[in-house]
């Protein structure tokens, strides 16, 4: 049995015992509730945004991490996927190398993502150039968010206009590949009520890999109204535009492991390998205050996106038998996606008697209309969609024409073999109320639930049939918050989400699928979160999710199996100013699981799921004007695939940055990544597709203002 190996409510009863003496004899005289429904004017590092109203990390009963502008800029940050890098409880997978794709404490997702509290889950490389801060927040989070989020959620949330002042910033840099980019941040004062704010960027991307490159640019400009003294609107339109080249990786060998001498070769189409996005996004967000007591915040989106998506990539691979020879599939895949949003809240505090009450109440409403089409590889010489090539740097393909392994010209049609071709309408509608509960100093108790209606629609297109499917699920979600002290709490809580048989992207409803009833997941989690001073906080927490997948029966499919699994762990994670030159952000985790399937536990562990984690990253400021950092994330091996015959093996990189304030509004910066030069492959999608991670590489910074 593993040393980590837990009863969870062992766990939360012996919190429970050693939190409430505690409580009980030092409970403050206080009352802070006030701070608990300030509705976001303020941002601030140790509050959440995404909880519909920013909340101090101390009174949410569950697990999760903030990484705010100025870490992001320090860092050298451009991408998710390295914030994931440093996160606890929190890993990456490669996203066939054209979107963002996190695994939340063992479960993947590409669509948990959230935008200033809104759902954005068309699959893409999200920037970081217009954020405030990034907030994680761990185990399901259905009350808040609805469908998904079974392991997690990440939330972006985005700058806003600053009232009263006038600023420009700007950051630009490049890299030892080659990439370079810049991005610009300017506030206008408009006037004693109206603030406009333009945030805008542009890179140029590059690596290690051959035929890497691309260009992204973004633009998001804002507009915050004072309406009056109690009402706030702001108002924001993001443009994004995005190609790049599409890399899946390297093949991996009979021992299951990436073959490392296939480190420089790209198993792609130099010409076809390629993503393209286009998306417009629209905010409103309207907040109120109706009284010292109650106050509310109402809220719409409009997303338009236009996806491409293209590529070959290796799927079959025995370097037994053929070590020179692979095989690529492909395909290129096109959506359209429209999404609307509307919502609101109300957060209210009252007290019956002696007890205090903080309530929000809210709706929701999404339309989503999703046109999306996939059409295979189709090879003249084969007639199917695969093809065998000879093993070279580069491979002898280009533009979809080429040679095959056996001496024979051989070429693409990507018009020839359709996939699938869906027309998608989803309409959903959500309700919930949570009571966040004061009966004491000591004790608050977080209780509430939330209804969603979830109805879709496809059209098959081949088929020329449409399938309908309508669930409607109530998910709870309850915890318990001891406070033996305004700056310690100890929590226990549950809670539940769910994902329609349709998948996050939509394209499962057909066939049996559309029979079977959503997947639902459970949270169970005891933790403590404790802030020495201001400016650094411990946190430590215990988890167990449950998953409860029906499946047609073998023996009757008018009947269902339904499957459970379970995957249990550890986290903890130390952040904060230690000293007045010595910032320290630190997390370790562990996760446990296993797969089962109709006959019980298989034995198996669930794919992407590395038993331990770690990262630290310390940041110190010798003088006034010069600081340097020094950090490193370690991943443990984790399966490629739930057959758990491919693995990625363990790895630690070591990673640096120099930083020096020519003036109060210059900084130059140096990022080092993998100062080591290690070999290693942080994430994957499939047994053939292991991810090359950069060797040594520097980024050279210049971070100002005007």
């Amino acid at each position: 049995m593993s040393p980590f190996s837990f009863s969870l409510c062992s766990a939360t009863a012996l919190c429970l015992a050693l939190g409430a003496p505690m409580a009980m004899a030092e409970a403050s005289d206080e009352n802070d509730r006030d701070e608990i429904v300030i509705v976001g004017k303020t941002l601030y590092a140790d509050q959440v945004n995404a909880l519909k109203t920013p909340t101090p990390i101390i009174d949410v009963p569950q697990s999760l991490s903030i990484i705010t502008a100025d870490q992001i800029s320090r860092r050298g940050f451009t991408s998710i996927g390295q914030l994931i890098d440093y996160t606890p409880g929190v890993n990456t997978s490669q996203g066939e190398g054209h979107r963002d794709a996190v695994v939340f404490r063992g479960v993947r997702s590409t669509a948990d993502f959230f935008i200033d509290g809104f759902r954005d889950d068309v699959q893409y490389y999200r920037p970081v150039y217009n954020l405030e801060q990034i907030e994680i927040l761990r185990g399901p989070n259905a009350l808040l968010f609805g469908r998904g989020g079974a392991g997690g959620i990440l939330n972006r949330v985005t700058k806003k206009g600053v009232i009263g002042e006038t600023f420009i910033g700007y950051e630009a840099g490049v890299d030892t590949f080659g990439a370079f980019g810049f991005q610009i941040d300017g506030n206008i004062d408009a006037g004693e009520k109206t603030a406009i704010r333009i945030n805008a960027m542009y890179e140029h991307l590059n690596n290690h890999r051959d035929f890497y490159d691309g260009d992204r640019f973004g633009i998001n400009p804002t507009v915050r109204f004072e309406l009056g003294d109690n009402t706030t609107l702001d108002i924001s339109y993001e443009y994004i535009n995005h190609e790049r080249f599409i890399d899946r990786g390297i093949p991996t060998g009979t021992d299951g492991r990436p073959v490392k001498e296939f480190k420089n070769i790209v198993f792609g189409d130099p010409e076809l390998n390629t993503s393209e996005l286009e998306a417009h996004l629209i905010r409103a967000s309207l907040q109120h205050e109706f009284s010292e007591n109650l106050k509310g915040n109402f809220s719409a989106f409009y997303g338009y996106y236009d996806k491409l998506y293209a590529n070959f990539y290796a799927s079959g691979y025995d370097q037994a038998n053929t070590p020179d020879q692979v095989t690529l599939d492909g395909y290129v895949d096109v959506t359209k996606r429209k999404n609307l949003i509307l919502s609101g809240n109300l957060v209210g505090e009252f007290d019956t008697g002696s007890i205090g009450h903080t309530i929000i109440v809210g709706g929701e409403y999404i339309n989503t209309s999703s046109d999306q089409d996939r059409f295979n590889s189709f090879w003249d010489t084969t007639l199917d969609d695969n093809e065998i090539f000879t093993i070279a740097r580069p491979l002898n393909l280009r533009g979809g024409m080429g040679v095959n392994a056996f001496g024979m010209p051989t070429s693409n049609d990507f018009t020839v073999d359709l996939n699938d071709d869906t027309r998608v309408s989803i309409d959903v509608f959500s309700v919930y109320i949570q009571d966040q509960v004061e009966i004491a100093d000591w004790l608050d108790v977080v209780a509430g639930g939330r209804y969603d209606s979830f109805d879709i629609k496809v059209f098959n297109v081949p088929a020329n049939e449409t399938r309908t499917r309508k669930d409607d699920r109530v998910s709870p979600r309850f915890g318990i918050i001891l406070k033996p002290q305004e700056n310690i709490s100890i929590y226990t809580s549950y809670s539940e989400t769910f994902l329609p048989r349709s998948g996050e992207q939509f394209a499962n409803i057909n066939g049996n699928n559309n029979a079977l009833d959503p997947d639902k997941f459970r949270n169970l989690e005891a933790g403590i979160k404790w802030d020495f001073e201001p400016g650094l906080s411990l946190t430590a927490a215990v988890f167990e999710i449950k998953q409860s997948s029906p499946q047609v029966a073998d023996n009757d499919p008018s009947t269902l199996d339904v499957i459970k699994s379970k995957i249990k762990g550890f986290e903890i994670q130390l952040q904060g100013q230690v000293t007045d030159f010595w910032f320290v952000s630190a997390g370790y985790s562990y996760l446990d699981g296993q797969q089962v399937d109709r006959m019980g536990p298989t034995g198996l562990r669930p794919r992407e799921l590395p038993e331990h984690m770690f990262s630290i990253w310390n940041q110190f400021q010798i003088t006034e004007k010069f600081g340097f950092g020094v950090g490193l994330t370690h991943q443990g091996k984790s399966f490629i695939n739930n057959g758990n015959t491919a693995l990625l093996p363990s790895y630690t990189r070591v990673d640096a940055a120099i930083y020096y304030d020519v003036s109060d509004s210059l900084r130059l910066q140096v990022n080092i990544e993998n100062l080591t030069d290690e070999l290693y492959f942080p994430n994957s999608h499939s047994t053939h597709q292991a991810s090359v991670g950069a060797p040594l590489n520097a980024s050279f910074r210049i971070v100002g203002k005007l």
